[in-house]
């Protein structure tokens, strides 16, 4: 066990209260920021930090101070023609990013402002159908995680990995 090592020591005069409007500000004030260089290396994170930022306004019931135009032509902005949205604009589309952006765009019941019939293509649906397999779905066929394949189709043409023991 031990003894655990304090390495901050909370004066008796600091605040013992959650500061919600100085959190408020402070999220509210980072996005307009666009020429600090923390803003400017967080580039390759941008979808997935709005999505965090909206996420807590809206827990402290702040989300109407964000730019819901703004953000929602950035969306716009980085869906890409294979229906896959990338974190920043000029960046390529990923799972994750487009998955921010639809989180977003959910929050601010906007979703019909990017093609959605495009989001839900087949590359992405296939990892969706792989995960609820490796999750144990019953209605889903097993599938191989290293291939993301069927694992009755990997038998069938007699591909099967070699995996380390």
């Amino acid at each position: 066990q031990g003894t655990q090592v304090k390495d901050v020591i909370i004066k008796p005069d600091a605040p013992n209260t959650l500061l919600l409007d100085k959190h408020a500000d402070y999220i509210a004030v980072y996005g307009s920021k666009k020429d600090d260089y923390e803003y400017t290396l967080s580039e390759y994170l941008r979808m997935s930090g709005i999505y965090w930022g909206l996420t807590v306004m809206d827990l402290m019931g702040q989300l109407s101070r964000m730019n819901r135009e703004e953000i929602i032509e950035f969306i716009k902005s980085c869906q890409h023609d294979c229906g896959g949205i990338s974190a920043s604009i000029a960046h390529d589309p990923h799972l994750l990013y487009t998955l921010s952006a639809v989180q977003i765009l959910s929050l601010y019941d906007s979703i019909n402002v990017i093609d959605v019939d495009k989001v839900v293509d087949p590359f992405h649906t296939l990892f969706g159908v792989a995960g609820l397999s490796l999750l144990g779905d019953e209605q889903i066929k097993p599938v191989n995680p290293v291939f993301c394949m069927p694992e009755d189709v990997l038998q069938r043409i007699g591909l099967q990995p070699d995996l380390l023991s």
